[in-house]
């Protein structure tokens, strides 16, 4: 599977892709593989201020409960409600499966997170 080059990676498995101050949350392919068959997500609700490293909810699959992490500081501006009764889209489009938008506090934050190719190396 190839990594969005894109999108900005976190070493927790959660990737950001850019927008002006606003960034798109997800998963990577990687973590859904580790996680196995999605059941349930718990995510955050709009208004909610995030740090860097903050969980901002749970996923859980058959195999395990994991939090998820915000790759960068801002707040919740939107959420993907459909991901509430289909979480199972995660293992089938984890690339195009966002959970939240955030409204960065400090675009410079987005320095520190890796690249599709640093990833990928993570990964390996």
């Amino acid at each position: 599977m190839a990594y969005p080059a894109a999108f900005k990676y976190t070493k927790d498995h959660e990737w950001i892709e850019l927008a002006g101050d606003r960034g798109k949350v997800g998963i990577t392919d990687y973590a859904q593989q580790q996680l196995g068959d999605v059941v349930y997500m718990d995510l955050p609700n709009v208004g909610e201020r995030l740090k860097a490293g903050e969980s901002f909810g749970t996923i859980e699959s058959v195999k395990a409960v994991s939090d998820l992490y915000a790759p960068v500081s801002g707040e919740v501006v939107e959420v993907n409600t459909a991901l509430k009764s289909k979480p199972e889209l995660v293992n089938s489009d984890p690339h195009g499966s966002w959970m939240i938008v955030l409204k960065l506090a400090d675009p410079g934050e987005t320095g520190t997170l890796l690249d599709a190719t640093k990833y990928a190396e993570l990964v390996k």
